[in-house]
């Protein structure tokens, strides 16, 4: 796990996968960005590679994480993501394992102390309760529980699933937090997955696929700023970050 990585609860990951690129990923960024000062929520962003530095070098409030990386230094590679390229590009963190680019346990560990080493934040997704015990025992800043078959069905995890979840990893580290990944389609999504207990969530295709993604942006960071104000509201304002989430959620 790096050092010096700061997140606080609720937090939100949007994953423009290869849905956006360019002009129009730097757009919806400066939204993104707008929005989640508005909210005082941190957002992770996952441009493409190619848009790390225009996306990072043009915000202020979001946190820009890679979609990936290899486990590899510096020399030969050709066609691979040097994890030292992703970081002087920008990033501050990189997303592993996801559904669509699975990693063998190994070669998540192995990644995972490759990112350790140069100083960036991991977020890593596990499928399974077992995937998510195991990955949790790798020490990375994040992890995200989300189940495949739910990618893009706007069928969400249950309370029952967040509340496991996040029971089974605080038992190996209580420093790692859980994201709850899938399905979120819209905003009362983001609302009842968060008053359900999750600490955060994403989407892809909720924001990419709408037909107005910055207003669902505005949709989906209002409902989750909502329900976590409403499900802590004899907390002050900003109490419930660091450790301070444990006792709460307890």
């Amino acid at each position: 796990m790096v050092t010096g990585f700061k997140i606080r609860p609720p937090f939100f990951e949007i994953g423009p996968k290869a849905f956006l690129y360019g002009k129009n990923m730097l757009e919806l960024a400066k939204v993104i960005d707008r929005t989640a000062a508005k909210y005082d929520v941190d957002v992770i962003l996952t441009p493409q590679y190619t848009d790390i530095r225009l996306v990072a070098e043009n915000t202020e409030r979001i946190l820009i994480f890679a979609q990936h990386m290899d486990c590899l230094t510096p020399g030969r590679g050709l066609g691979s993501v040097l994890p030292e390229a992703v970081k002087a590009a920008g990033a501050v963190g990189v997303m592993l394992n996801h559904a669509e680019k699975k990693l063998t346990l190994e070669e998540v560990e192995k990644t995972i102390r490759r990112a350790d080493e140069i100083g960036l934040a991991t977020i890593v997704c596990a499928d399974t309760l077992e995937e998510l015990t195991a990955i949790a025992k790798m020490s990375p800043n994040l992890l995200v529980a989300e189940p495949t078959e739910l990618i893009g069905t706007g069928k969400t995890s249950g309370r029952d699933y967040i509340k496991a979840t996040i029971e089974a990893v605080r038992t190996i580290d209580p420093d790692i937090m859980v994201l709850q990944g899938a399905g979120i389609s819209n905003g009362q999504d983001v609302y009842d997955t968060i008053i359900h207990g999750a600490l955060a969530t994403g989407t892809t295709s909720g924001i990419m696929k709408a037909a107005d993604p910055a207003a669902m942006v505005e949709e989906m960071l209002y409902s989750l700023r909502s329900a976590w104000n409403e499900l802590h509201k004899d907390a002050p304002r900003g109490a419930l970050s660091g450790r301070a989430w444990k006792t709460a959620t307890a």
